[in-house]
């Protein structure tokens, strides 16, 4: 009788388990393929192999739309292909002041430090006049950076010859072939393309206060009906920054570094040194959206002949109440 009672709660406890994973809310997420294998994948990679996410009792799901640029993210808001995406913040802008009612939940990644890497003869900015550099998308904050680097050494962007190419690991293999004569990369690539002999010719921070880069959005229409949902993904996104940002989980961090974008435990161990010795702001602390960054952003924008005066306020495209109810500040 005993083993027929224990018998009878092992199975109701496995059916309450069961019961609870199937009314588990599910979260789409939404991520360019250019992101999913770099280091701004980094914080959800964190947050899946940490258990945040269920932790937080979500059915978090990554979607990689295709063709997958920024444009394309949040175009999958509104064809309901996702519910959230990782989004660079002037693709969001640009969407909200076309009639989108997506905002920006979270932040991701702030300060991106950009490296402008060149072939082996390219011993400084001004040779690249009359060559071809590999660019990211024209309307991005990557390419306003390294525009502005550019400048600042005598180069502008009608002295040489722009190749788009979306994603750090397709500008480096385009320099490893010989193709593009230097292009612009991020952690960890840049540090691995240094390794093997090509020349740093110039950071994108050299050019560039700081700014808001990516961010997690979704439409408020949909947040606004999801609310829970909402405020336990970005408790989880806060969650991980917490334990990116702890000295403690550093090998863990490493680790999930070597795994995601394939370079050396050196090379994972470099890039993060060079986010947090000294802190540079590469990264949010709690997930937190700053707003001066955000008007940056816009600043940028307007710059690039994007967008005209008077120009739109920050909090147009930010919606803080979700951070607010995580207890993020």
């Amino acid at each position: 009788m005993t083993i027929l009672c224990r018998s009878l709660s092992f199975l109701l406890l496995m059916a309450a388990v069961a019961t609870a994973a199937a009314q588990a809310p599910v979260l789409r997420y939404g991520q360019a393929m250019s992101a999913h294998r770099s280091i701004f994948s980094l914080p959800i990679v964190v947050a899946e192999r940490e258990g945040l996410f269920k932790r937080e009792g979500l059915d978090f799901r990554v979607v990689i739309p295709q063709p997958g640029g920024g444009e394309r993210m949040i175009a999958a808001l509104h064809d309901d292909t996702v519910d959230l995406t990782h989004v660079a913040t002037p693709f969001l802008v640009r969407a909200a002041l076309a009639g989108s009612d997506a905002v920006a939940i979270a932040a991701e990644f702030n300060n991106p430090i950009y490296t402008l890497v060149g072939r082996p003869d390219i011993a400084r900015i001004g040779d690249l006049k009359g060559r071809v550099v590999g660019m990211a998308d024209p309307a991005g904050s990557i390419s306003f950076s390294i525009r502005r680097l550019m400048a600042l050494h005598g180069v502008r962007e009608a002295d040489i010859k722009v190749q788009v190419i979306e994603g750090t690991p397709a500008r480096l293999a385009c320099l490893r072939r010989g193709e593009c004569a230097a292009v612009p990369l991020g952690q960890p690539q840049d540090l691995l393309a240094h390794s093997e002999g090509y020349r740093v010719l110039g950071y994108s921070t050299e050019a560039m206060p700081e700014f808001v880069y990516t961010v997690t959005a979704a439409r408020r229409s949909w947040a606004a009906a999801n609310k829970d949902a909402v405020v336990r993904y970005v408790r989880a996104l806060a969650a991980s920054f917490a334990i990116i940002r702890d000295p403690a989980r550093r090998a863990t961090v490493v680790q999930t570094i070597v795994e995601t974008t394939g370079v050396s435990a050196a090379v994972a161990e470099r890039t993060l040194e060079l986010y947090f010795q000294p802190e540079r702001k590469v990264l949010p602390r709690h997930a937190e959206i700053d707003s001066k960054g955000f008007a940056q952003v816009i600043a940028f924008m307007a710059e690039a002949g994007q967008l005209k005066a008077p120009l739109p306020a920050p909090e147009r495209f930010v919606d803080l109440q979700y951070l607010q109810a995580a207890g993020v500040r």
